[in-house]
Order: structure tokens, then C-alpha cells, then sequence
């Protein structure tokens, strides 16, 4: 498992490239990567965390989807700091023996990753700046993962 919460941009492409190299006892690496996305005028987006507590609570994270499924290793990346529309903010990448293990561990981590990952997001546009908002239906999605 690797996890790395970082200010810095990072490759998504290049990240991917050294997650699946040689790795040749795995069936599926399954990714997604994040992208700050522009909904109308917004100029830049600025996360803040709390170093630590961040990646201690990504660890465990990680550590759940592991016991859950059959991972062979997964990679979560993680920026904070400002970011303009079009950049990459977060990476999720998963290896397991069968597509279904490597997609179920990935859109869990990415489930929890969006609700408990002690990060908070503020939007910066030309017309002010607001704080994201905690959304229901990002919590109505960790739901599906109490029944399994």
C-alpha cells in the first residue's frame, strides 16, 4: 500500500505506469483520478488538512478495503493546497487477481475517500468563495458498502 498526501501536481499517467509495473500476478488495476472541475466561473479550489490525522484515517481506509477484498496492493494520492479547474486533486488505484475485487476496493476507497477523509474544500470564483458542503448523496453512497 502506498499513500501519499502532497501540495505538489502528480501524473496520473506516470503513476499508473509505476503502480502496474511488473506486476504480473495481478488480473486488474483498476484507476481513477479526481479532476477539480469548473461548475461556472470558479477560479481555483483550495483543500486544507490537518497532517496526521489526514493520512492516519486514509490508512485505515486503505487497510478496510484490503481486508475486504482481495487487493494485491492500491495507491491512494492525495493534494491539498490551491488547485486550478483541469487539475488533478486525488488518485485511486487498486490491484487484484479479478476485475471485480479491484473495481469494488476502488469506488469504496473513492466512497470514503469523499466522506471521511478529513479534508475541507473551498471554492474560489470571481463572485466570492464558498466551503464545500458535506452532500447526502455522498453519504447515502457509503450505505451500499454496510451490506456487503
Amino acid at each position: 500500500m502506498a499513500l501519499r498526501v502532497q501540495a505538489d501536481p502528480f501524473d496520473p499517467g506516470a503513476e499508473l505506469s509505476a503502480f502496474a509495473k511488473g506486476r504480473h500476478n495481478a488480473g486488474a488495476v483498476v484507476t481513477f483520478t479526481g479532476v477539480v472541475r469548473d461548475d461556472g466561473g470558479l477560479t481555483r479550489m483550495e483543500i486544507e488538512h490537518y497532517p496526521g490525522m489526514t493520512e492516519r484515517a486514509i490508512a485505515a481506509i486503505m487497510d478496510e478495503a484490503t481486508a475486504r477484498w482481495s487487493l494485491l496492493d492500491c495507491l491512494v494520492i492525495h493534494r491539498f493546497g490551491p488547485m486550478a479547474p483541469g487539475e488533478s486533486i486525488m488518485m485511486v488505484a487498486t490491484a487484484a487477481p479479478h476485475r471485480g475485487d479491484a473495481f469494488a476496493a476502488a469506488e469504496f476507497l473513492m466512497d470514503y475517500l469523499k466522506s471521511r477523509a478529513p479534508f475541507w474544500k473551498k471554492e474560489i470564483a470571481a463572485d466570492g468563495t464558498a466551503w464545500v458542503a458535506a452532500k447526502d448523496a455522498d453519504e447515502d453512497a457509503l450505505s451500499r458498502w454496510d451490506r456487503q
